[in-house]
């Protein structure tokens, strides 16, 4: 992201956010908001037989709703959507990077936190702009 300021330019990328928020630049390093995360180890049917169980028909194209979720579940998807990738307009569904999200917690797999926190206020910033 870059930026000018009383004519000075400014740059800021996740590594330099890490630096400034004293957190890890480390994990994976992906954003998606339309397709799915194509990162190693990850395979959305693999989450998706977690999150919806009782479903026997899980495929990576399927509506993500959270009222299915067990209550475990959809506390986490709760503390994303206020606190990790914040989103506008309502928490009835699940984006592919929430669910992804939810996998590295679930899992124990770090993701970059900092690219996480730039994408997002990038991605809040554009829409306002529209």
């Amino acid at each position: 992201v870059t930026s000018v300021v009383k004519g000075q330019r400014m740059y800021l990328d996740a590594r330099i956010l890490a630096s400034i928020l004293h957190i890890p630049h480390t994990g994976f390093y992906v954003f998606e908001h339309k397709k799915w995360p194509e990162v190693e180890g990850f395979h959305p049917n693999q989450i998706l037989s977690i999150l919806y169980p009782n479903d026997p028909n899980v495929h990576p194209n399927m509506s993500l709703t959270t009222n299915r979720l067990s209550v475990d579940h959809r506390l986490l998807h709760h503390l994303i959507v206020h606190q990790i990738l914040p989103t506008g307009g309502g928490y009835a569904k699940l984006s592919r990077m929430q669910v992804f999200i939810m996998w590295c917690i679930i899992s124990k797999i770090e993701f970059c936190f900092p690219l996480l926190i730039l994408k997002t206020m990038v991605r809040a910033f554009s829409q306002k702009k529209s």
